[in-house]
């Protein structure tokens, strides 16, 4: 029993250095890039954006008390920028660039692959940010920025979890194609009921049952609105590639943090 006990926390903590090297510029010890690999590091992908939130609200939060809540949304987002590498912001520009130059599926993964970001990208990107960047600022207590910007980067990964259950790829090859169909329906059941549990928890921790009842309502919209924006993303590029699981992660992000502060004003 103790010996069962012991692999099961070794597997946890394989799969969350996994998502951490994949995911991170955080350095962890070398290990193969495989479709295992891959599979445990989207098992473990939401409990690393919890972690990564947490952190990046922890500052945005203490920035926010000890000068402005506008400052303090800023470095936050800066830092869970620094902490991805930028890596989800790429791909939400490269595929604002593909959809929108209106090109049939080929010609915009073509130009989704370019190195270089194009005008629509630009644009896409000043306002995430921003609304990002907004919606905390509105936020009324600093305990409820740490909140909802951790509920927003787990759920936001979530996600990605659960699209890497459709076996739907653009590409036959690339870094997307890896992850595409790793995951199972059950593990992404239970990674939602999980998350559920822990968005009503930090609600709650962060203002009490208004809280929770303001990250829930969020949580649900930014599940429909991934639900949306993945099924678009399919059907017009005929599958998921890596930047378009980086669009996915940015928009439901944006959709969560908008939610909760609509949702906080509503109730505060």
């Amino acid at each position: 029993m103790v010996l069962h006990r012991g692999r099961g926390e070794e597997a946890r903590v394989r799969a969350l250095l996994a998502a951490v090297g994949l995911f991170t510029v955080i350095p962890v010890r070398p290990f193969d890039v495989d479709r295992r690999a891959a599979s445990r590091a989207m098992a473990a992908l939401p409990v690393l954006g919890l972690l990564l939130g947490l952190a990046a609200g922890a500052v945005a939060g203490l920035l926010g008390w000890l000068t402005s809540p506008l400052l303090g949304a800023v470095v936050g987002l800066a830092l869970l920028a620094w902490l991805t590498g930028a890596l989800h912001l790429d791909g939400v520009a490269d595929t604002a660039d593909g959809l929108g130059s209106r090109k049939p599926a080929d010609e915009a993964l073509a130009i989704m692959r370019r190195s270089d970001i194009g005008p629509m990208g630009v644009v896409v990107l000043v306002f995430v940010l921003g609304l990002d960047v907004a919606s905390l600022a509105s936020l009324p207590t600093p305990a409820l920025v740490v909140a909802a910007l951790a509920g927003a980067v787990m759920v936001s990964r979530l996600a990605v979890t659960v699209a890497t259950v459709s076996r739907s790829s653009a590409r036959v090859s690339g870094f997307g194609a890896l992850f595409v169909g790793v995951t199972s329906t059950a593990t992404a059941v239970v990674n939602a009921l999980v998350a559920a549990l822990v968005v009503v928890a930090l609600g709650w921790l962060g203002a009490g049952w208004r809280g929770a009842v303001a990250l829930s309502a969020a949580s649900l919209v930014a599940g429909i609105v991934a639900r949306l924006w993945g099924g678009r993303l399919v059907r017009r590029l005929g599958g998921w590639t890596g930047d378009t699981f980086g669009s996915l992660i940015e928009v439901t992000q944006a959709a969560f943090l908008l939610s909760a502060a609509v949702a906080t004003g509503a109730l505060f």
